[in-house]
This record gives structure tokens, sequence and C-alpha cells, in this order.
């Protein structure tokens, strides 16, 4: 006879366990003691098992005869339930430990061990846009349940607010993330590859923006006498002296300056232009040399004075000495300074590549001086050594072309600093001291 509910209710516990039967394997254990217990009997190889389905009053009776039926119908296609069910808990304990949220986690700790110094403020700010953005909607989420209407939606809300910039920041880690995730056999398939087709267009705007060389007189003024920290002051002036990218200054290491030579000698995985040559031949690639004018040689002695005692880089984080510079603070001290979007510390560099162009400097000393790329990266990587001299010459007129600016007095001739004779007479660093006292 069917069980019914008010017949499970009125069993009660005997001197030795009993068993009331539902039909179709279903039975119900009534111990001495305990809960009552939900059992499945069925054939499986000629021998007869059992499969626990829960406990009473936890699987009402309706539960346990759907929980029955399931069952029966695994055997019917010959299925073990007992194996499917350890399937399914392994399916359940993988998806709890592969979230978005614990795939993102293993993803940005493999992302940050492979980032060079310079570039680790990327991986704190990943980490924002992780917190602000992707978990609140995905960190829950088994992440080979996430489908491509789910990433979209998280785009959308972005853009939604105005934020296309960080929308692409997101649409990249995402697919970053999904990669690794296929890379680890968590999914199959990548709903965040291809979503810059949909995305929202931002609005055009000028990257980098650069000044002209009769914009650097007010420029180099307010560099001088700006209120902020003076080794931020001294960041910008070095930047402006010697064209480096903000992240190649902000990993320099004092170690890296040989004073007395007047050259500055940066690591090559240091050098974005360097780095694939480096994966690629290691130590057979020199380092990124970079001549220093008297200006600049100036700049780093004061910039070492100022480390606290023990601190690694040139330019250090401002309450943490064991860290360098933060990642956007040069590039906020311009801004401050009345120059935002006017001027980047990555726009330092198309200043003076416009201004050598312009007077006349051999292209290809402009072009190691700034590592930009060349068509043949090999040669690429060798320039940076093979034109120390001619650069130092052609930077020594930068250094003394911005004095000049500054104070206000006639301007050197470039002329004078192409031909191997050396430098002109003048002296630009006393002019500027004279000025400004």
């Amino acid at each position: 006879m069917a069980l019914t509910d008010t017949a499970i209710k009125q069993a009660k516990p005997a001197s030795k366990p009993y068993t009331l039967t539902d039909g179709d394997g279903l039975s119900l254990q009534v111990p001495t003691t305990g809960s009552k217990r939900w059992h499945f009997r069925f054939y499986w190889h000629d021998k007869q098992l059992r499969i626990s389905l829960g406990i009473y009053p936890d699987v009402s009776l309706k539960e346990a005869r759907q929980r029955r039926e399931a069952a029966r119908a695994l055997v019917a296609n010959n299925i073990d339930p007992r194996s499917h069910r350890r399937a399914e808990r392994q399916k359940a304990s993988h998806a709890a430990n592969n979230t978005f949220e614990a795939v993102a986690g293993r993803w940005h700790e493999f992302r940050s061990k492979k980032l060079t110094k310079s570039k680790k403020g990327s991986a704190g700010q990943a980490s924002k846009y992780l917190k602000k953005d992707m978990l609140p909607c995905l960190g829950d989420l088994p992440i080979s349940d996430i489908s491509r209407g789910d990433v979209l939606e998280l785009i959308r809300r972005i853009e939604r607010r105005g934020a296309l910039v960080s929308a692409r920041k997101v649409r990249t880690w995402l697919n970053q993330i999904f990669r690794f995730a296929m890379a680890e056999g968590v999914v199959d398939v990548n709903p965040a590859a291809d979503l810059d087709i949909v995305a929202e267009t931002p609005r055009p705007v000028r990257h980098n923006p650069f000044l002209q060389v009769n914009e650097l007189p007010g420029l180099l003024r307010t560099v001088t006498h700006y209120g902020c920290a003076e080794a931020t002051r001294l960041g910008i002036r070095l930047l402006l002296l010697t064209g480096v990218r903000t992240g190649e200054l902000r990993a320099a290491t004092p170690d890296q300056f040989d004073l007395d030579k007047g050259i500055w000698l940066v690591p090559p995985e240091g050098v974005k232009q360097l780095r694939s040559r480096v994966r690629t031949q290691g130590n057979e690639i020199p380092s990124y040399v970079i001549p220093l004018s008297t200006q600049a040689i100036a700049i780093v002695q004061r910039l070492m004075q100022l480390r606290a005692r023990g601190a690694r880089y040139l330019l250090v984080h401002r309450y943490e000495p064991q860290k360098m510079i933060s990642e956007n603070t040069l590039n906020t001290a311009i801004s401050r300074m009345g120059y935002k979007g006017r001027l980047t510390g990555h726009g330092i560099r198309a200043t003076i590549s416009t201004a050598l162009n312009e007077v006349g400097f051999v292209e290809e000393w402009i072009e190691a001086q700034l590592s930009h790329a060349d068509a043949n990266q090999i040669r690429a990587a060798y320039n940076h050594a093979e034109y120390v001299e001619p650069r130092r010459r052609m930077m020594q007129y930068w250094a003394d072309l911005l004095d000049a600016l500054e104070v206000g007095v006639p301007l050197p001739e470039p002329e004078a600093y192409m031909s191997q004779i050396g430098r002109p007479s003048t002296d630009f660093m006393s002019l500027k001291r004279v000025a400004v006292d």
C-alpha cells in the first residue's frame, strides 16, 4: 500500500528499526532513535542496491517520490544513480570552487606575477574594477554558467553611466579572465570575446596631448614654482630632460645611474619596445642607455638626497618608501598645474620629438633616445647604445634650450651641438640661476 503523510507522521520508533514501503522501490526507514530516512532500492547488474534520498521531514513524501522517479529514469537509461550522484556532487563542488570571483582571483594573482615593476599599477587598477563592477554582477556565479548575455549586460551597465573608458578596460579584463579559465579547463567557451563589435563608440579624444616649444616657458616656470612635493617637480623635470616613459622613470633605481659617465642604464625588461626581445633572447639584449645632460645629472643627484634611508627607488611613494611613486602622481601634478587636457607625461615625449625634428637633429638619434619602435627590432635594441654620444649632445642642447626658454635669454644654436666638437661655451645653467635668484 502506498504511504500517506498521516501514516508517516504516526510511525513511531520501536525496539528495532523497521521499514515502511511506498512502492516502486521507495521506502522509509524508521530507526530506534533519530530521523526517518528515505531509500530507493533498485537492481543493477542483477544485484539489489540501495541509495539514500534524504531525511524526513526535510524531504517530504511528494519530493521523495519525485526523487524516486528521477532515479528510476536513470536506471532505465543504464545509468547508476550512485555514480550520477557522485558526478553531480563533484560538479557542484567544482562550480563552488570556480565561481567568477574565484577564477578572477587566480587570474589576477597570476597576472600580477608577470607584470614588470612599472606596470604593477595596472594590477591595482584591475583589482579596483573587479570590486566595483565585475564582482557585484558576476562574482557569485559559477564561471561556467555565465553567458554572453550576462557579460554584455555588465558592459551595458557601465556604458549607461557614461564610463566608456572603464567599459573598454572591463571588456579587456573579462576577455583575459575567460581566456585564463579556458586554459585552466574550467570553461569551454569565452563569452567575453569580440564584445568590442557591440561596444559604444567613445567620443574622439586627444590622446597624450603635448605642447609646442612656444608653450614651454610657462610650463617650465610653473614646474619650478608649483607647490607640490619637490620630488614630484623634479620627476616632471627629469621627464622633460630625458624623454623616458613615465613607467621607466617610476621604476628607476639608484644603481641604474652612472653619474660619473653621465648615463642611465634601464634594464631591457623595463623598456616597452624591448620586452618581447628579452623574452626570446634573454641577456643578449643590452640595457637601454640614456645619456644625461648636466642638468639631468644634477636632478638625479638631488633626488638621491631626498630619498628616505633604505628606499629602493629613485622616486618613492609618499607614504610607503619601499614602493615606487604611484602610477598617477606625475600626470595628476601636471593636470593640477593647469595643463589638464593639454599635456601628459607621455605627451612630453611628443613635445621633445617634434622640437628636435624641427631643428634638424638626426631622426635615428631622436628615435633611439625615445626608444621608439623600429622596423628592424634587433637594430633598434642596439641603437640605444650605438648613438649614445650624438644623443648626449642632442639632449644637452635640449636641456640648454629649456633653461633658456624658462629664463628668457637667447636660445642656443642647435648646429653647435650637432657637430663632433662639443658644447658651446655659454653656460645656460648659470644664466638660469642668475635669473631665478
